[in-house]
């Protein structure tokens, strides 16, 4: 009887799952950064200017076979996508905008740790041309982890037509959103 008044009384249950960025104001680094252009930019929140003299992108430095970016999200978290929004200039984003081909061929990992060999595949651009890569570009990637790694390498030649000659990346934001569960205590009398 006391097990049955307990539990009438106290009840935990699940309450909400929540979509959020997780990424936003998370310590960030990045490989080969262009002068005053750091790794921070891409998880400040704003991304209103996509130019490059705007303060808000994160860009890396020019004549580099690989370019590697990541956010470090504290903890393990359940991932469900990543936003990626790209540096243009504020022109308009096709064909033409002299930025597409850079991020031709990126790939997007999850990792519990910074060493390469831990990094687990979420996405791998190996189908978008300059006309058909979208910015910004939203991709599924239901995984688990600590680190998410933006990567990009220009070491295998030859390259696609439309490839930049350099990895380099002009990130203005990355949002990482994952699933917080919350718990209550709930009394019920």
């Amino acid at each position: 009887m006391r097990f049955m008044f307990l539990i009438y009384f106290l009840k935990l249950f699940y309450e909400a799952r929540t979509y959020e960025n997780i990424a936003l104001h998370k310590p960030a680094w990045q490989q080969h950064t262009a002068i005053g252009m750091g790794a921070d930019r891409a998880v400040d929140g704003r991304y209103s200017d996509l130019s490059g003299g705007g303060g808000q992108c994160s860009i890396s430095g020019y004549g580099h076979t690989t370019a590697e970016w990541r956010v470090d999200l504290g903890d393990v978290h359940s991932i469900d996508r990543i936003f990626i929004q790209y540096l243009t200039e504020n022109a308009l984003w096709n064909g033409n905008n002299s930025y597409a081909s850079d991020f031709l061929g990126f790939s997007l990992y999850i990792s519990n740790t910074i060493r390469k060999e831990d990094w687990v595949l979420c996405f791998k651009d190996n189908t978008y041309t300059k006309e058909t890569i979208p910015n910004p570009l939203n991709i599924s990637c239901r995984l688990s982890g600590r680190y998410v790694i933006y990567y990009n390498n220009r070491t295998h030649p030859p390259f696609p037509e439309d490839y930049s000659e350099y990895a380099v990346f002009t990130l203005c934001e990355i949002e990482v959103y994952g699933i917080t569960i919350t718990f209550r205590l709930e009394c019920i009398i």
